[in-house]
């Protein structure tokens, strides 16, 4: 198998073009009550407002676009608990290309019924005893469909990067600069693209990835200099965020740039849901929160200085919800 080019600032930019008028350019909220109960100035990158509730649109629609015309012809097949799933059947009906989705069977009902809504085939499997992948690929055989991964693909790494150049950029017309960048992870897709564009428009910032216990699969990739894979604990709240092993290509980048990766408990998950809620007036999903939830109980001290947390998505279900509201 050919090895495939790890992308670059430049292919950050070129998804920026093909994004432009498509993607929301997402805002950097404020908080001073945030501020003094994490002890430093922090910014919230709302991804939760992006199309489809997501950061997985801009990936998505950027792996979409780029395809050939005899590629989308073919249609595309994704594999995703929620948020990708979304965010590809999004791209492909703007696009006028036929997707297949693989959801697991437990994921969301807002996240399978947004899919669907979208037009989108569903073919679901058991996270816990079947492989996504095997499927997704058993589904481009028969069909002719392009997979579409939900993260190791530098297209879609390079779209996820965009939300990094919208920071880097903000920051920059607020004559500021952020000390720490905290995001959520699960394969890896979002903090390397961000990493992208850190590395070309703010080096000195430090960039962290937050996981749910469990599925800290790069943290101990990252202690251990290589990629390790983590037997699964079981289900989490935090269901966007549940891969056990970084991506062939996330982990390369995230390797050289990552300063550390956090972990976070589902309670944790829900106090921050809780506070964004009351103090942001963000609807957050558990996994679009663990960033936040890192900064608020302690896990990364600010001691005053300046961080960006990326609060990355807000497709949550009612009752999952309801339990986050009970701690307001």
């Amino acid at each position: 198998m050919p090895q495939v080019q790890l992308p670059a600032f430049a292919d950050v930019l070129a998804a920026a073009d093909r994004l432009r008028g498509f993607a929301v350019e997402t805002p950097l909220l404020r908080s001073d009550v945030l501020d003094a109960a994490v002890g430093g100035k922090v910014f919230v990158k709302a991804e939760t407002l992006q199309r489809t509730g997501s950061f997985k649109f801009r990936g998505a629609f950027n792996r979409l676009s780029s395809l050939t015309e005899e590629e989308r012809g073919r249609g595309v097949v994704a594999f995703s608990s929620g948020n990708h799933a979304q965010g590809a059947a999004a791209a492909a009906h703007l696009l006028g290309i036929k997707a297949v989705i693989v959801m697991p069977a437990d994921a969301p009902t807002i996240k399978m019924d947004a899919t669907r809504a979208w037009g989108a085939e569903i073919v679901t499997y058991d996270r816990f005893t079947e492989s996504r992948e095997v499927i997704a690929a058993a589904v481009a055989a028969k069909t002719g469909a392009v997979v579409v991964p939900s993260y190791d693909d530098p297209y879609v790494i390079a779209g996820q990067g965009t939300i990094g150049l919208e920071v880097a950029r903000r920051l920059e017309a607020l004559e500021t600069k952020a000390d720490l960048l905290l995001s959520p992870a699960s394969g890896g897709g979002l903090i390397a693209g961000v990493g992208l564009a850190f590395d070309a428009l703010s080096p000195a910032t430090a960039l962290y990835a937050v996981e749910p216990e469990g599925y800290d699969d790069h943290g101990r990739s990252l202690a251990a200099g290589e990629i390790v894979e983590i037997v699964p604990p079981g289900p989490s709240l935090c269901d966007a965020l549940l891969m056990t092993r970084p991506g062939a290509l996330t982990f390369p980048l995230n390797k050289r740039k990552l300063s550390g990766a956090l972990t976070v408990s589902d309670d944790e998950a829900l106090a921050a849901m809780a506070f964004a809620f009351r103090h942001l007036k963000l609807v957050i999903e558990p996994g679009g929160a663990t960033a936040l939830a890192a900064l608020l109980s302690g896990k990364l001290a600010l001691d005053g200085r300046t961080a960006v947390v990326v609060a990355s998505g807000g497709n949550v279900d009612p009752a999952v919800y309801a339990l986050a509201l009970a701690l307001v």
